[in-house]
């Protein structure tokens, strides 16, 4: 398993390898709160549940993307740690427990701001192992 930070003039592009769907996502929302903070300081003080769809893998991967970015931004909760499972009905669904903080700035050290996601450039693929690779506009 691994997070790869690959060269790119303004964004963040960031290559995920997993053996499973889980752990690529897993990875992905990891990458998030890496380029994000410095995941060092941060403490598993609280809880919360997080869910997210999407009608194919890569929309669940943006909206999932899209969410781990809000709960940092806008929300102000820093993640140490992801639990979460992937089910596939009429759409994929994903539902998370993470585990983290409140940010204090006094604390926790904001590296840049993730403006958002993008489709631009995402790939996912399935062959034995999974391989993800995504923008992050900064």
């Amino acid at each position: 398993m691994s997070i790869q930070y690959l060269e790119h003039t303004t964004d963040a592009f960031i290559l995920v390898t997993a053996p499973s769907l889980t752990d690529a996502f897993t990875l992905a929302g990891q990458s998030v709160v890496d380029t994000t903070l410095d995941k060092k300081t941060i403490e598993e003080k609280e809880q919360r549940t997080l869910k997210v769809s999407g009608k194919d893998l890569r929309y669940l991967l943006f909206n999932w993307l899209e969410e781990v970015n809000y709960q940092l931004i806008t929300e102000g909760f820093a993640i140490a740690r992801f639990s979460l499972d992937i089910s596939k009905n009429s759409t994929y669904e994903l539902k998370s427990t993470i585990f983290g903080e409140l940010i204090d700035l006094k604390k926790h050290h904001f590296k840049v701001e993730i403006k958002a996601p993008t489709f631009h450039m995402m790939e996912i693929k399935q062959n034995g192992q999974v391989t993800m690779r995504f923008l992050l506009d900064l």
